[in-house]
């Protein structure tokens, strides 16, 4: 089968490598997925870079969230062949593959009207936001919830989560057709951050009285900015850096305006508590049958054009999701 190998560690586009490999066997307890949609992450550049907390060893193949059919089984696991999943793979054998083996465990269902490019689409954007908002931040109807790079694709499921929570969304964007695609996600109010201060379009929006929830996959100076405009009794959820920067947290600033800064490594779930990413898959599947959530897919691509590809979403040139097709 076709895998994309990282065999030094750098820029994808440098560093990566289409190989051909054997096509893995599932062992006792596993299963074997038949890619039919891989989506992309920021993470997959990190790890390419060497820069992600985890760095497996080398070579590896990249991608951290794949859907699929179960075309094998090992002993345990033989009633899920032929089943529909998603998944996250187990580095160093990630989804820019043909083919990925994967604990039984780590495959969610998905549902026959679910296109395998939701369904990859849905897994780790939409399971973060769902945990992020509702478990560590506590998002209650009626809140404010400010979105940062809202027309990306961990920013726009946080979007169409916060609006499907009850909360009036503000959301934050560069240029004129990210901004759109905000509103088209549904946020009540989009700030260009290219030609507007976000702290001061926050707390006009707001009566000053800033935003309950701050969701921000940014960092850096977008961090300090957030620290000004969160609310009394505020939550600014850090969910990652793609800004390249991590900003201090000063405490006295903590302490005197009365709010929190709360973490989320939503993949240390799956080793600590397992039980509260099927809860999520399943509260995620009932919002998708309703309606409320649908993953914006910025592009479908063949698999051949994974280091360009992650090049674009390096860039920021991407709107949404972008879902490669082995």
């Amino acid at each position: 089968m076709r895998a994309w190998r990282v065999h030094e560690l750098g820029e994808p586009q440098d560093v990566m490598r289409l190989d051909e490999v054997p096509v893995p066997e599932p062992g006792p307890g596993q299963i074997r997925i038949k890619i039919a949609s891989a989506a992309l992450n920021f993470p997959d550049i990190l790890l390419c870079q060497g820069l992600y907390q985890e760095r497996p060893p080398l070579p590896f193949t990249p991608g951290i969230e794949v859907a699929g059919t179960v075309d094998a089984a090992g002993q345990g696991a033989e009633s899920r062949v032929g089943e529909r999943v998603s998944a996250t793979p187990v580095l160093p054998d990630g989804g820019l593959a043909e083919y990925v083996v994967v604990p039984a465990e780590a495959a969610l269902p998905i549902p026959d009207e679910m296109s395998t490019q939701v369904g990859a689409s849905m897994l780790i954007t939409y399971q973060t936001g769902y945990v992020g908002l509702h478990r560590r931040a506590g998002l209650q109807k009626d809140e404010t919830l400010l979105v940062h790079a809202g027309a990306g694709g961990v920013g726009s499921a946080a979007i169409q989560l916060g609006r499907a929570a009850g909360a009036r969304v503000i959301a934050t964007a560069g240029g004129a057709k990210k901004v759109e695609t905000c509103r088209k996600l549904g946020a009540h109010t989009v700030i260009d951050y290219e030609t507007e201060d976000f702290v001061e379009a926050v707390k006009e929006e707001t009566g000053g009285r800033g935003a309950d929830v701050i969701y921000d996959p940014v960092g850096g100076d977008v961090f300090d900015g957030s620290r000004r405009c969160v609310a009394f009794e505020g939550r600014l959820l850090v969910v990652g850096f793609a800004g390249g920067q991590i900003p201090q947290v000063p405490a006295g600033h903590v302490l005197v305006k009365n709010y929190s800064v709360v973490g989320l490594h939503w993949g240390l779930y799956r080793a600590k508590d397992p039980s509260v990413v099927t809860a999520t898959h399943h509260a995620l599947m009932d919002l998708f049958s309703e309606g409320k959530i649908d993953p914006l897919i910025d592009a479908v691509l063949p698999l051949d054009q994974a280091p360009s590809a992650l090049g674009r979403l390096g860039a920021r040139q991407t709107v949404g999701k972008t879902v490669l097709t082995p």
